[in-house]
């Protein structure tokens, strides 16, 4: 009897899980719009599951930031999260903090890594260049390559405590980059400077210039994107 237990409380954790894995992926995305409500029983039967998990999956959702609970008289009603100029601000330089300390590791890394590491970098910031300047820049295609970019930096050097926190945090500033993305091309071309200070910074092994290179990076694209927010409004806020 124990064993079953056991075993059904596993298959309930990883049914919560996979719940969660594809719920943020809807909210990021834009799938599930910020400001729409959520039902346990519509996201079951859009899911193909029972309610328990997707409880348990709102739950942290809802404590990882992407979905908010308001309360109107006994009913509680999770909705997707609005964007914000102030959550932005504080997602990217939450960002800012954790990708500077993987810029810092990858610095301070041997020389044959380091330079490896800038020729990555620099092809995708090359590749992050021509899309933007194209005749019609492909927003979502500049947004991918742009979080290439990062991904490469911090998966180079981060230990695991690192690329856990980046893990985290970083999709849920990807949901301002998806919506915003078409409004932001314009502004790559200072993004692409920065980077290639990054660059420089990494392959000379200047672990205190690479960290301010990215610190940078983040907080005047924190800006950029609040100069955004302000002229196209924010999203699902009420």
């Amino acid at each position: 009897m124990t064993r079953r237990r056991r075993h059904v409380g596993t298959l309930d954790a990883d049914r919560s899980s996979e719940v969660y894995a594809k719920l943020r992926d809807l909210i990021v995305r834009g799938r599930l719009a910020p400001g729409a409500r959520i039902t346990e029983t519509d996201a079951a039967l859009r899911l193909g599951v029972s309610r328990t998990p997707v409880r348990a999956a709102l739950q942290r959702l809802a404590q990882e930031g992407y979905i908010v609970v308001t309360n109107t008289g006994r009913r509680r009603r999770p909705m997707v999260a609005p964007l914000t100029r102030e959550d932005a601000t504080e997602l990217l330089h939450i960002v800012a903090e954790v990708e500077g300390l993987a810029a810092r590791y990858a610095a301070s890394l041997n020389p044959k890594l380091r330079s490896q590491l800038g020729t990555e970098l620099r092809r995708l910031n090359e590749e992050l260049q021509r899309a933007a300047q194209g005749k019609r820049p492909d927003a979502n295609q500049v947004f991918e390559l742009d979080q290439s970019f990062h991904r490469k930096l911090v998966e180079a050097a981060a230990g695991s405590r690192l690329l856990s926190l980046h893990e985290a945090i970083k999709p849920q500033a990807e949901r301002y980059g998806r919506v915003y993305a078409s409004a932001l091309t314009d502004e790559i071309a200072t993004s692409v400077d920065e980077h290639a200070r990054l660059i420089q910074a990494v392959e000379t092994g200047d672990p205190d210039g690479a960290q301010r290179a990215v610190l940078v990076n983040w907080r005047n694209a924190a800006a950029r994107l609040s100069h955004v927010i302000d002229a196209m409004g924010e999203k699902g806020s009420w």
